[in-house]
């Protein structure tokens, strides 16, 4: 129904339309006081009536007012129009309700009194029965309820919708606490890993110094010093073992036990593209190797190689054919990675042309976090170029 309005709107407005047409077959002042039914049958002007009162019904949740008025008067007509009397007004008593459920209580208290006063009034004054007549009453009785009805389903909607709109701010207000306090624990747990493993690679600091000042003149307070080193660094490294442990999420894999990749294994790296079908000529030139690179720029530029190949293999086209040069000029290192772009599979780009994941974020944030930039973007003719400048 809610999914349908109109349709759901037409089923109603012709069992209203079957109902009037029955009704106006029924006499309610019988022999004895009792209603009779098939003594008295509607004109063909009240049919009409009733069935132009049906077929507004149809439009009373798009514009419940227009509605309102269109059925009132239908009403008011059949009410000076003489004997038989049809019951027309349901239409309006109907359209009466929607209006009092699709507004606000001031309008149905408006709008009610005016349909109530108003059609009553007609019925009792220009209307062919004494103005005491029960179906005066009942045009009274009946828009009286469909306002109260309407108000009160409008009421019970607003209420429900209110329950409803506090729960889910409830809900949002609580997911957005518990992350607030996760990202206030986790930077407080930050700031004391930084306090602690400050201090012991500061106080390992000194006690190199000394290691090396002595070395040569006292050598066992060289040993000594540089027993101060080994436990100094080894609290260091409990304490970030703890630490990192307090930070990892439950169900995060463990550590890997190797070291972590770099430079020194990009021949692998494109041996596994290689293998996959992409062609991969890897040129390196850092004059003193990768192990004179500092470790963070050392894992950083594998990465960056790593996700830009993993890009072009997933989004270029076939054939397409990728370069990978790492060259160190003065105090950067410089990582770019080519692709002539293949040729484009039908609905596809090129490589990272989609944006839909984090991997252009990631190297970026990489780069960024060392200081650097990388750039990503299509070439010229075609393809994609990734180009990062990491600080040694």
């Amino acid at each position: 129904m809610r999914a349908h309005p109109l349709a759901t709107d037409a089923v109603l407005a012709f069992g209203a339309f079957v109902a009037m047409v029955v009704g106006s077959f029924a006499d309610p002042h019988g022999p004895h006081g009792q209603p009779t039914f098939g003594t008295r049958t509607p004109e063909p002007f009240s049919l009409l009536l009733m069935l132009l009162g049906a077929v507004a019904l149809v439009f009373r949740r798009r514009h419940p007012r227009e509605v309102l008025a269109v059925t009132c008067g239908l009403t008011l007509l059949e009410l000076t129009t003489g004997e038989p009397r049809a019951p027309v007004a349901m239409s309006a008593v109907i359209s009466l309700y929607t209006v009092a459920a699709l507004t606000d209580r001031p309008t149905t208290w408006k709008v009610g009194l005016l349909t109530m006063a108003g059609l009553t009034g007609v019925a009792m004054l220009a209307g062919p029965m004494p103005w005491y007549a029960q179906e005066n009453i009942g045009i009274f009785a009946w828009t009286g309820m469909a306002a109260a009805a309407g108000d009160a389903v409008r009421s019970r909607r607003a209420f429900v919708d209110a329950i409803r709109e506090r729960a889910e701010r409830a809900e949002r207000t609580r997911e957005e606490e518990a992350r607030r306090r996760v990202a206030e624990e986790r930077l407080r747990i930050a700031r004391d890993l930084h306090d602690v493993v400050a201090h012991h690679i500061a106080l390992v600091n000194v006690q190199a110094g000394v290691a090396a000042h002595v070395m040569d003149k006292r050598p066992d307070q060289a040993k000594e010093a540089l027993a101060h080193v080994r436990d100094a660094s080894r609290s260091a490294l409990n304490e970030l073992r703890a630490t990192v442990g307090l930070l990892r999420q439950s169900g995060d894999p463990e550590a890997p036990t190797e070291p972590a990749p770099g430079l020194a294994v990009l021949d692998a790296l494109a041996d596994t593209f290689r293998h996959a079908g992409l062609p991969v000529r890897v040129m390196v030139e850092l004059g003193g190797g990768a192990e004179a690179l500092p470790a963070a720029v050392d894992l950083a530029a594998y990465r960056v190689i790593q996700e830009a190949l993993t890009n072009v293999r997933k989004h270029a086209g076939a054939g397409a054919k990728a370069e990978v040069s790492v060259v160190r000029v003065g105090p950067s290192v410089e990582v770019t990675v080519l692709d002539d772009g293949g040729e484009p599979p039908e609905g596809a780009g090129a490589a990272g042309a989609s944006g839909g994941g984090h991997g252009l974020l990631g190297m970026r944030e990489r780069a960024t976090a060392l200081g650097g930039s990388c750039f990503a973007g299509p070439r010229f003719g075609g393809g994609y170029r990734v180009h990062a400048i990491l600080p040694t």
